[in-house]
């Protein structure tokens, strides 16, 4: 059985073949009724004002973001300024100490050169005995 093409009156259709059977007939066009464009209208405007209900809501809501975050980091400044502050003062003091100490430390370069020259001295004078004892051994076989 051949389908119905639809808003084809059966008369019509009789003569069709399966292919044809499934053809549409367009509708007119029809402009909307003035009631239909005013309820449009409407509709449009409504979604229209709470679309920009939501963007306008959505940047007040950015706003109060930005502004509990300026006021917490506010309160964040005097913490490092106090922190900061103590780290300068502990730096000072590290210095002071530093230079408190700088003359011993002086010292122990200084006595560390001697000992080193002592050290060098030992050296020389352990070479110049063998040397003596060498020669005193020599002396004591002729």
């Amino acid at each position: 059985m051949v389908a119905m093409a639809k808003g084809i009156p059966a008369a019509q259709q009789e003569g069709l073949g399966q292919n044809d059977a499934m053809v549409e007939t367009a509708k007119e066009a029809t402009e909307p009724t003035k009631v239909d464009v005013t309820g449009l209208c409407q509709d449009m405007f409504s979604k229209m004002a709470t679309y920009l209900t939501g963007k306008l809501t959505a940047t007040s809501e950015d706003y109060k973001l930005l502004e509990n975050m300026n006021k917490l980091t506010s309160l964040k400044y005097p913490e490092m300024k106090d922190t900061a502050v103590n780290i300068s003062r502990n730096l000072k003091d590290s210095n002071q100490k530093s230079a408190a100490l700088q003359p011993y430390l002086d010292q122990i370069t200084l006595t560390e050169e001697q000992v080193a020259a002592l050290q060098q001295a030992a050296y020389k004078l352990d070479a110049y005995s063998k040397k003596l004892e060498a020669k005193y051994k020599k002396l004591g076989r002729r």
